[in-house]
């Protein structure tokens, strides 16, 4: 199969936020996409169908800053509320939902949804998660792949600052984020393989369309990956934050990574993946322990606290943000490093209250009034 790379001549920005679609009494999922579908007159460019009828996304169109996938989504979100309103849903954004079941799960009535539920059976059917997916325009795939190299190691750093599900079907697990290793278990999904050059990738993606263990890159679930037919690198790793200010904060610190990235890479330099061992570990290691784990930074094992990595990373973008007009969005991740991520501050509630029910009524207030909730 024909895998062309159709590069962008700008690092352009696209967002993709899956959402929850909450009943407005009882606050747990709704199976409300098809009557939110019907009202909208059918499927739309920026607001589309996901796995489970209890699931929405909503994405931007391609954008030159933080500030138009602001405007952009924000317009999505708000054409949401109103047929919202009308059905009796609201939406909340956040890897899991603290107490639903993923049993009573409807399937979205989609070919490929079927399919996937068919190959993956049990694995796919507890896909009860949500996630935010951030796009880069890449020049080329040369681009790309350099560019793929050069942010794994941050990977980590994503994942503890959305870390935002650390509950799942009303128990605590105990990590910030439980939805990675619910979605890792698919066979294509979770850590991504590393390739040192293009023809690798090509290669690998040849191999498993000939042996028809996925059928298009979209198969390809990993926590980044290429996307040929967009020109971009997809970021997957994240949950989904729980504010938009939360999440543009994420795409600002994206941004500002692959600009300073590509200021290196134009200077030629060259960007080595990392061993998969300490790829592996550091993810699980920020599934876990969010911004309090020790990260491995090299293969002698030496480990620094990844609370002060993302400190001293936001210090060194400053002056880029600042150039990128994204400085107050990254000054966000300040903000969450001091008064706490999502995941924080729903154990923080949770241990207040004792209640899941208070922490889903909490998640809909806080993507409601787009600011963050913390427990005194």
């Amino acid at each position: 199969m024909e895998l062309e790379f159709k590069g962008s001549s700008e690092m352009t920005l696209g967002v993709e936020m899956e959402l929850q679609i909450i009943d407005a009494k009882t606050k747990d999922l709704a199976a409300g996409s098809p009557k939110i579908f019907e009202k909208l007159g059918g499927e739309q460019r920026h607001i589309k169908p996901e796995l489970t009828q209890a699931m929405i996304e909503i994405n931007t169109g391609v954008c030159d800053s933080v500030r138009e996938v602001k405007r952009d989504l924000e317009m999505q979100i708000s054409t949401l509320r109103s047929i919202g309103r009308e059905l009796g849903y609201e939406f909340a954004s956040s890897g899991s939902h603290p107490f639903a079941r993923y049993s009573e799960r409807i399937l979205y009535p989609a070919e490929r949804y079927r399919n996937l539920i068919d190959r993956n059976r049990w694995l796919a059917q507890r896909l009860m998660v949500f996630g935010l997916h951030i796009h880069v325009g890449m020049r080329d795939e040369y681009h790309a792949l350099a560019m793929n190299n050069a942010i794994l190691q941050y990977l980590p750093h994503l994942l503890a600052l959305s870390g935002s599900s650390p509950f799942w079907q009303g128990k605590d697990t105990g990590l910030a984020s439980s939805r990675v290793t619910i979605f890792e278990a698919l066979p294509t999904a979770g850590h991504p393989c590393t390739f040192k050059e293009w023809a690798e990738f090509r290669a690998f993606y040849d191999a498993m369309i000939a042996s028809r263990s996925i059928t298009s890159i979209k198969d390809i679930w990993w926590d980044i990956r290429p996307q040929p037919d967009y020109g971009t690198l997809e970021i997957r790793i994240c949950d989904g934050p729980a504010t938009l200010r939360e999440t543009l904060s994420l795409v600002a610190l994206v941004q500002c990574l692959f600009y300073w990235f590509d200021q290196q890479y134009r200077d030629r330099k060259e960007f080595a993946p990392p061993p998969y061992w300490i790829l592996r570990e550091n993810k699980w290691k920020a599934a876990r322990y969010g911004l309090e784990s020790e990260i491995i930074m090299n293969e002698r094992g030496k480990t620094s606290l990844l609370r002060t990595e993302v400190e001293q990373l936001i210090t060194l973008l400053a002056p880029l943000s600042e150039s990128l007009e994204c400085a107050q969005e990254l000054r966000q991740v300040e903000t969450m490093l001091e008064r706490g991520c999502s995941y924080q501050r729903q154990k923080a509630l949770y241990d207040k209250e004792g209640t899941f029910l208070a922490v889903a009524e909490c998640l809909i207030d806080e993507f409601q009034n787009d600011k963050p909730y913390y427990v005194n």
